[in-house]
């Protein structure tokens, strides 16, 4: 089975390509990371009860508001009010070093949990005999789950100025610095897109209208059909030590090339 590991920055467009891929003529299962992100820190769950702990202290506004009868102290269910996003994100969102630190305690709470969930999610498509997978994770790099994907897809934009346009149109209440944060906390989308050729991977550009998505999307999933044939992903399926054998290779391969990545963005730091 192949795993499509769909990636890119805010509003650069990645949700609208993970829908196309869910439809007619994909009709691919999309595994959300964001979705899931937010099933992990649900009220109740180990993930909810670390980050209250850690941010509540230094965030009087971290959980929503209590309003009778709608928000009540305890929660809807009793086990706690819901997190504040938009609170949390201000504390996670730039590039101060403490916004810096704070996003690495949120990452390390919300990461394992994300990815123990998407394990289950993948054994379950295969099971029921998937062609391939859609992995939407937005930290698909930082998060390191590239080296277990058989490709990387990075939804792109060559102009910044389309990304803040877009989020302060979706977001109305963010300003252009609360928007300029955002965006750059994930870290510039030509750097994905460099470290998605890098090893192989596809670029989807996004700089028009759906219509021009549409068709952009056409010409990167013939290039991915190319590169894993549909008969060799049947193969694979009703050959499962086969495919644990290339699993394993593509695994050793992904790790080996983040590696490569790795020093040469060290050497490039070192020249400055």
């Amino acid at each position: 089975m192949l795993l499509i590991g769909l990636t890119g920055s805010i509003a650069t467009g990645k949700s609208t390509v993970s829908s196309l891929l869910s439809q007619p003529p994909y009709n691919l299962p999309i595994i959300d990371a964001d979705l899931i992100a937010r099933q992990v820190v649900e009220p109740g769950t180990a993930g909810y009860n670390a980050i209250v702990k850690y941010f509540l202290p230094s965030t009087p506004d971290l959980l929503v508001p209590v309003s009778d009868p709608e928000m009540p102290e305890n929660g809807p269910t009793g086990k706690g009010r819901p997190l504040n996003r938009p609170a949390l994100g201000k504390r996670v969102f730039g590039t101060s070093p403490e916004r810096v630190k704070d996003r690495g305690v949120l990452n390390s709470i919300v990461h394992p949990a994300v990815r123990k969930a998407m394990f289950w999610a993948v054994v379950r498509e295969y099971v029921k005999g998937k062609r391939a997978v859609v992995l939407d994770v937005p930290l698909l790099f930082e998060s390191r789950l590239d080296r277990f994907v058989g490709t990387v897809m990075v939804v792109g934009v060559r102009d910044e100025e389309v990304q803040l346009e877009r989020l302060m149109r979706r977001d109305g209440h963010l300003s252009r610095e609360d928007a300029e944060n955002r965006v750059r906390s994930q870290g510039g989308v030509m750097k994905k897109v460099e470290r998605a050729e890098f090893m192989g991977g596809v670029t989807v550009w996004n700089d028009g209208d759906k219509e021009d998505l549409e068709r952009e999307l056409r010409r990167v999933m013939g290039e991915v059909e190319r590169m894993s044939p549909r008969w060799w992903g049947w193969v694979l399926w009703v050959c499962p030590p086969l495919a644990l054998v290339v699993g394993g290779w593509g695994l050793w391969r992904n790790r080996r090339v983040g590696r490569e990545w790795e020093k040469k963005e060290q050497r490039e730091r070192a020249k400055l």
